[in-house]
């Protein structure tokens, strides 16, 4: 069985790991392997032997969930492949989920709507500029000395 399939039980004493490196790790000098000469003020040597216990465990689980957590990427990974999702197939849905995403969105929906409303008022204003342009044409063509020039 591999370990992408094989199912790990967190509660058993090697925690599913492939190797007992972990357990390795001396109670006595913790994580760090560096055994405090002095102890913090108001803790004994024993509460401090304590938290150095417990706080390999934590690690120790660290440790066991990273391999979980390998172990289901790999998983993932695998049956992604044997549904013929691709990389680029995910990139392309993401994308697309995130423009959804960006469009549904209120700042998207107000940018959109001021947007639309200044594009409204640029073209009204063109019109009137335009409008404006073809009078002034209009008049200076009825004027007598324009006919001199064309």
């Amino acid at each position: 069985m591999d370990s992408a399939s094989q199912d790990i039980n967190l509660n058993s004493p090697n925690k599913g790991l492939v190797s007992d490196s972990l357990s390795e790790v001396p109670a006595e000098t913790g994580a760090s392997g560096v055994t405090p000469v002095t102890l913090p003020p108001g803790l004994t040597e024993e509460e401090a032997e304590e938290l150095r216990t417990e706080l390999t465990k934590v690690e120790e689980e660290i440790q066991t969930l990273r391999q979980v957590l390998l172990a289901k990427e790999r998983h993932a990974s695998e049956l992604k492949r044997k549904l013929g999702l691709s990389p680029l197939t995910e990139l392309k849905q993401n994308i697309s989920k995130g423009w959804q995403d960006v469009q549904t969105s209120n700042a998207y929906k107000k940018t959109q709507e001021t947007l639309s409303q200044a594009g409204q008022k640029t073209s009204a204003a063109f019109t009137t500029v335009g409008s404006a342009i073809s009078r002034k044409l209009g008049d200076m063509r009825a004027l007598p000395f324009s006919n001199s020039f064309g």
